[in-house]
């Protein structure tokens, strides 16, 4: 890097743009693609039991429903970051935007089985994309002095978005007597609750005419002049335009750009460092907590839990999520990854062996036991808190740090493909599994818990402090 472009770094790190509300607006705004990711992903929850119903299916055709559209998150987010290089940020981020309203109005609207879950992987596909574009757009626009805090707006979007998802499922529910399938503007409530999310779909597509495009792409598409209007929009005039246009441009010739063959090494096909973050996004998701988001409600009711209810508890543990990420976000630079992991593993063990203990039970009348209703639900929010506070976070965090820097691009994608692939798994095996035996169903989740603290402690090397040069 040129002396020129080591000065314009320094000067961009210290950096404070003029109009600091503004550049939150822009974080905020790309956000909105987080919020939908969140949305969408938990706001099937309150239409389980109307689609099994409506539908007439067992568990092994309805988990497909639900889990299908995480098969269009992971070619979603496959194919995000090259088209968000080839087209740009913000077209991207409308081409999402106008796939989440398709996917709403479709849900809202099927004519049978096979396109209700054609319209979920067309959703799935557009959260797969802003997955990968919010992060990336919100990096790329972000003065460094405050990039740490904007990028943790994509996170809390999500969580945002799915406790708001429980809260108007809720509220629908209500507003249609209680029955899922109760008949509210024409419609079965079910189905207003999907096409629900046609609001902020579109919110989000007026939204990205209101931001700039990224000073990156538009360097990289030759459109230089613009870029210098967009940095100084965000980094404020005080900054050395032409220098910081420079300091970009070069770290683009730099960089190097990570193939799959660049993660092969030994006899154990990946390389070790790889193979510790397709083992941290496993655990994250063998776990089982998006049981917790995409069947909670079914999981309530059929324990005896009124709809309502059941509703009703699936919000309080949205914001038991948001609470847990909150705190997550406070200590993850204080006590460390690796110790809020173990902590965080340890909570959803017990959490999970309770729920285990609970489930284990008889029902009375259809019922719970009081007793054991109350332990299932308590501890239900107890492993929802641990993990939030932990590897909800944690995981993303290292994930994109503890490669080094030639595999990085190659290995996350890598590591985020194994994600999908495992939450698909979990996602359509759990109603088969719950109609087997809840309480077994739960042993298993927990067992997985345990096995990530010996993982965590033997495999996975801190991160904390460390620059990223200095990661391998």
């Amino acid at each position: 890097m040129t002396s020129t472009a080591q000065a314009s770094g320094s000067g961009a790190r210290d950096a404070h743009p003029e109009h600091l509300a503004h550049v939150v607006f822009i974080a905020a705004a790309a956000a909105m693609g987080g919020f939908l990711f969140g949305y969408d992903s938990a706001v099937i929850n309150g239409a389980v039991e109307a689609i099994r119903d409506r539908y007439d299916i067992g568990p092994a055709a309805l988990a497909q429903v639900i889990a299908i559209a995480l098969i269009g998150c992971a070619v979603g987010a496959a194919t995000a970051g090259r088209t968000a290089d080839r087209i740009g940020r913000i077209r991207s981020m409308q081409i999402a935007a106008v796939l989440f309203t398709i996917s709403a109005v479709g849900s809202a609207l099927p004519f049978a089985l096979w396109d209700l879950a054609l319209w979920r992987v067309v959703g799935g596909f557009a959260i797969g994309m802003a997955s990968v574009i919010g992060p990336a757009y919100i990096a790329e626009v972000a003065p460094a002095a405050y990039r740490g805090r904007l990028g943790s707006f994509q996170q809390a979007a999500i969580v945002i978005g799915i406790a708001v998802s429980q809260l108007v499922n809720w509220g629908i529910l209500n507003a249609a007597g209680g029955d899922q399938r109760g008949e509210l503007l024409g419609l079965e409530a079910w189905q207003v609750m999907l096409g629900v999310m046609v609001v902020p779909a579109v919110l989000y597509g007026l939204l990205s005419f209101a931001i700039p495009e990224s000073p990156r792409f538009l360097i990289s598409a030759g459109k230089d002049a613009r870029a210098r209007k967009v940095l100084a929009e965000i980094e404020g005039g005080d900054v050395d335009l032409d220098a910081r246009v420079a300091e970009i441009e070069v770290a683009m010739r730099s960089e190097h750009k990570s193939t799959f063959r660049d993660l092969l090494g030994g006899g154990s096909f990946f390389k070790p460092i790889v193979w510790a973050g397709i083992g941290l996004s496993v655990f994250q998701q063998f776990v089982g907590i998006n049981v917790a988001f995409y069947y909670s409600s079914t999981l309530w009711q059929s324990v005896g839990v009124d709809p309502a209810e059941s509703f009703f508890y699936s919000f309080t543990t949205s914001i038991i999520n948001i609470l847990g990420t909150v705190i997550a976000m406070i200590f993850v630079d204080r006590l460390g990854r690796r110790p809020l992991a173990v902590i965080g593993s340890v909570g959803m063990v017990v959490g999970l062996a309770l729920e285990a203990w609970a489930f284990s039970y008889d029902l009375v009348d259809g019922r719970l036991p009081a007793a054991q209703g109350w332990i299932a639900l308590i501890a239900a929010h107890v492993f929802v808190l641990f993990f939030a506070l932990s590897w909800g976070v944690v995981v993303w965090v290292m994930l994109g740090e503890m490669f080094p820097n030639k595999l990085r691009a190659a290995a996350l994608g890598v590591a985020a493909s194994a994600q999908w692939i495992a939450n698909w798994a979990i996602t359509a095996s759990f109603p088969s599994l719950a109609d087997w035996n809840l309480s077994v169903t739960y042993v298993i989740y927990a067992g997985f818990a345990a096995l990530s603290v010996p993982f965590v402690l033997k495999f996975v090397k801190e991160t904390k402090g460390k620059a990223l040069e200095e990661m391998g």
